[in-house]
């Protein structure tokens, strides 16, 4: 069981605090550190000092981490254009040795879109089809030939496809609990898929789906990861818990119910239930970027236990 930081940026944290996790997290062991991708605070909270851009961040942290895997749950397909997405992920990926995953979703927050002038279109899964399209057929088109697309968003002539990734293959994670067109577009496109805050049954239904469209395009199922990422509030006793549920905002009973919180046996056991709905990556959403005793203990008591 991969065991993954995912954290959340526009709620506030600078660079600097992204790297302190980041490093911490490499040397605690965990598989990979993941961002969002937001330029937008959410809830009640001051957001400050500002967001942080993912790939900018990213290629910092490629430069600053040896071994510990880089990407975003999940970039969005309304920040960039394709094409130039393509560069910037393959960049960092030679910036960081092959480390990168990228992945990419839809786009949903209108908000922050209005805030910093950015186009929000209505028509946003067929964006992000062709967007998926094109980023892989860039990668893939063979050094000294050229890739072309004509779609209804997005239209290329004659790109040179480079730069390469150092990866032969970038993992793409494809996500969401769509349950007929987001299937499908894992079953062509992703190497993993990703169900957030989700529960135990609409976890198992939903990977059920993806492995039935993978079945349906010809694709093995196995060769997909299937993934949840849920936010993380861990103790080591009742009093523990209560502290940081108060730090994040929340209350120890529904982080309980929704999250992965509660004592280190607690939250194994809950991770338990998901491995037998079919999870085998956990993305533990870090909300307080400040307490990295958090991570120590998820890393000691509960990574510990899933050995």
């Amino acid at each position: 069981m991969d065991l993954r930081i995912f954290t959340e940026p526009q709620q506030g944290a600078s660079y600097d605090t992204l790297l302190r996790i980041a490093k911490a997290a490499e040397e605690l062991g965990y598989d990979a550190f993941f961002r969002s991708d937001h330029y937008l605070k959410m809830g009640d909270v001051d957001g400050l000092p500002g967001p942080t851009d993912a790939w900018i961040t990213l290629a910092g942290l490629a430069r600053e981490t040896s071994r510990i895997r880089l990407g975003t749950l999940m970039t969005a397909a309304t920040f960039r254009l394709p094409g130039v997405l393509a560069i910037q992920v393959a960049q960092v990926d030679a910036m960081s040795g092959g480390r990168v995953e990228l992945g990419l979703g839809a786009g949903w927050y209108e908000a922050e879109h209005t805030a910093y002038g950015i186009p929000f279109p209505k028509a946003k899964f067929g964006r992000l089809e062709e967007q998926l399209a094109i980023v892989t057929g860039l990668w893939q088109t063979k050094v000294g030939e050229t890739f072309d697309f004509e779609g209804t968003y997005y239209q290329l002539k004659d790109s040179p496809a480079l730069p390469k990734p150092v990866q032969e293959r970038v993992p793409v994670l494809i996500g969401g609990t769509g349950a007929k067109r987001t299937p499908a577009l894992a079953a062509r496109y992703a190497d993993e898929f990703n169900l957030p805050f989700a529960s135990v049954e609409d976890t198992r239904a939903q990977f059920g789906r993806v492995r039935e469209a993978a079945r349906e395009y010809g694709r093995n199922p196995e060769e997909l990861v299937y993934s949840s990422a849920l936010v993380a509030c861990v103790g080591t006793n009742d009093a523990e818990v209560a502290r940081r549920a108060a730090a994040i905002g929340r209350e120890p009973a529904e982080l309980r119910e929704n999250g992965l919180a509660g004592t280190p046996d607690e939250v194994v056991d809950k991770i338990g239930r998901y491995a037998e709905a079919g999870t085998q990556r956990f993305y533990f959403q870090i909300l307080d970027l400040d307490d990295l005793d958090h991570l120590e203990l998820i890393a000691s008591r509960v990574a510990s236990q899933l050995g």
